[in-house]
């Protein structure tokens, strides 16, 4: 029955949340843009590998407009120790020209918007949106995924499927650090 479901799903969050009350994304960034960068370099990437990489980066670019400046080919230079920095770095630049054109050199602040941005997948988005606009959106990505379905806390085939069926399962009071908790739990 769906309210003991309901029961069984707010223990599993009520123990991961004493382990961990508040836990934040381990990207490091000093804005929204550079954690927009961080996250598109973080695709298929480990967290830490990304943190190498980037704090020389940051030092002088942290906008859409000063990213153009850089340029795709020295943009490479900083990300080249990450995998796929070839694609990252023209969907990063791409990115940075609708920013500057779009959105008066900022990073958009709804789903929307920022699924239009290349590089931006639902994942990456909903990262975004929770890490800096304090959404309780839930990123589902291999590790989420997984770990769902092992819980039981969904019956699912892809990402999106595990993220629509989350979003029906866990409580409103759960949601805003929920795929945090799983990815640590994984």
């Amino acid at each position: 029955n769906i309210y003991m479901q309901r029961k069984n799903v707010d223990e599993i969050f009520e123990k991961l949340s004493e382990q961990r009350p508040t836990p934040r994304i381990e990207l490091e960034y000093y804005n929204n843009f550079t954690l927009f960068v961080a996250v598109v370099l973080s695709a298929q990437s480990t967290d830490k590998g990304v943190n190498k990489a980037t704090p020389a980066l940051f030092e002088i670019v942290d906008n859409p407009y000063k990213m153009l400046l850089l340029g795709e080919g020295k943009l490479k230079e900083y990300i080249k120790s990450i995998g796929l920095y070839n694609s990252k770095a023209k969907n990063i630049i791409n990115a940075c020209k609708i920013m500057v054109d779009e959105y008066n050199n900022q990073l958009p602040d709804n789903l929307e918007d920022l699924l239009k941005l290349p590089g931006v997948g639902r994942k990456s988005a909903n990262v975004l949106l929770n890490s800096l606009f304090n959404e309780s959106t839930i990123a589902v990505d291999t590790h989420v995924f997984r770990v769902s379905n092992r819980l039981g806390l969904c019956k699912t085939k892809t990402p999106d499927a595990t993220e629509f069926a989350l979003n029906k399962k866990i409580s409103d009071k759960w949601k805003k650090y929920a795929h945090h908790w799983l990815l640590l739990h994984g």
